[in-house]
């Protein structure tokens, strides 16, 4: 039995490990797209803050980690899946015949269509050969421009803050977070971002990035200068032209607007893709044989009712062992995945969870302390928190993930909350682990 394994991400390397306890015999082949070692992008902001270094991305630390297991690399571009002849080609000109196929390719950045993002000074944030570009650009002191200000754009932030640069951050939305944080709770990120000296514009786009002309050269410019380079070495300097009227001078700017699942080579495959690869609740697609999991795959939420995908790495790694533990024959269900996200903005916790802005007929319960720092908000349908956010109330959150992710009828305990949200802990407590009533899935007040 062959199984191939396309993306070498914390979802493939999972997925390949689980295999191989499994099925001791199987032959597996992890196919990554990357000249480096397996490595987890999320740690990529510790390498630009200099916590680790770059072994320190790496998803397991022994050189000889995936030969001991018998798990056969490759490192190259799948270009098509063949799923009727059971077939991978490789943009190296291999072609990779599987008995079983696990689709694990996660996202890729979204490129926006503004001029100049070709220039020498723009980076996304998402491989170690981008943070190596970023980390001989981002000196102490240099002016850098990040565009986007969504989770992921979050992270990048702290790790711009910390190496000392001065940081302008724009938002096209009307808050920093958009997509995990209400206009009140976003507007307090960016007070606070804005009172640790980063500069946010949101309500605001970038529309053209260009080259020189500016009358203060850049930091490469007066470093050029400094070693008597040529003076034109101050056309090093980015100018970046907002839609408020701004403009902006950079010596790096760094998309971070956003990723998208990266599935363009499952095209006329055969296998359904809607926002992400979709999967049943064993991970298979709808060819049998072919599985999907991490960041590309459209998995059922229990919560909101609906397939997502759900770009996280606790969701990545529990697909990835049910996918597997499919592949080699043991029917394991996905218990669901639920929208997960917890935040550390320049030293302000944020959380959101589940359906976080709400549903229809439902009812909600808000406590806000400006003055605090701290944002509470509680989403209901019936008696069941289907959904909350938070900023600055840190005591809470694993409650809160219990309370949303269990599905649980709360009974009296709801209008308690409607009427003080903090009475979290008491309500999970009494709901969910009072006299021995909660079973996790299988307890019938679980929708």
């Amino acid at each position: 039995m062959h199984h191939v394994i396309l993306g070498a991400g914390p979802s493939g390397v999972i997925a390949a490990e689980t295999l191989r306890k499994h099925a001791p015999a199987d032959t597996i082949t992890l196919v990554g797209d990357e000249p480096d070692a397996p490595y987890s992008r999320m740690a990529i902001p510790y390498l630009l803050i200099g916590n680790i270094d770059e072994r320190g991305t790496y998803l397991r630390k022994s050189d000889s980690h995936f030969e001991d297991l018998r798990i056969n690399q490759v490192k190259a571009k799948v270009t098509r899946v063949d799923a009727a002849g059971k077939t991978v080609q490789l943009d190296n000109g291999q072609s990779l015949a599987f008995d079983k196929l696990l689709i694990a390719t996660g996202s890729h950045p979204v490129r926006p269509p503004i001029a100049g993002m070709d220039l020498p000074g723009v980076h996304p944030c998402w491989t170690l050969e981008d943070a190596r570009a970023i980390q001989a650009l981002a000196k102490p002191g240099a002016r850098v421009l990040q565009m986007g200000a969504g989770f992921i754009g979050c992270i990048i932030m702290e790790a711009l803050a910390a190496r000392g640069v001065k940081l302008s951050v724009v938002e096209m939305g009307d808050r920093m977070v958009p997509r995990m944080m209400g206009p009140v709770a976003g507007g307090m990120i960016r007070d606070w971002c804005e009172a640790k000296g980063v500069q946010v514009f949101t309500g605001t786009k970038v529309e053209a990035i260009s080259q020189g002309g500016g009358a203060e050269k850049g930091l490469l410019g007066k470093l050029a200068s400094a070693v008597g380079l040529a003076s034109d070495a101050a056309s090093a300097a980015l100018q970046v032209r907002l839609s408020n009227g701004q403009t902006v001078e950079a010596d790096l700017v760094i998309s971070a607007t956003g990723v998208r699942p990266a599935i363009g080579f499952l095209k006329d495959s055969g296998i359904t893709c809607l926002q992400g690869v979709l999967t049943d609740q064993h991970l298979q697609t709808n060819v049998p044989g072919i599985y999907a999991a991490g960041d590309c795959a459209e998995a059922f939420d229990m919560v909101s009712g609906k397939t997502i995908v759900s770009a996280i790495q606790p969701n990545a790694a529990e697909q990835a062992r049910v996918a597997a533990l499919n592949m080699v024959g043991q029917k394991t269900a996905l218990k669901g995945v639920t929208q997960i996200n917890v935040l550390d903005t320049l030293g302000l916790i944020s959380t959101s969870f589940g359906n976080w802005e709400g549903v229809s007929g439902g009812q909600s319960a808000v406590l806000t302390d400006q003055d605090a720092g701290r944002h509470l908000s509680l989403q209901f349908e019936g008696d069941v928190m289907v959904g909350c956010n938070s900023v600055g109330w840190t005591e809470h959150v694993g409650v809160m993930r219990g309370l949303v992710e269990g599905q649980i009828h709360l009974g009296d305990w709801k209008d308690r909350l409607m009427h003080d949200p903090t009475k979290l802990m008491d309500a999970y407590l009494d709901c969910a682990q009072g006299q021995g009533r909660w079973s996790g899935a299988a307890d019938a007040r679980r929708r």
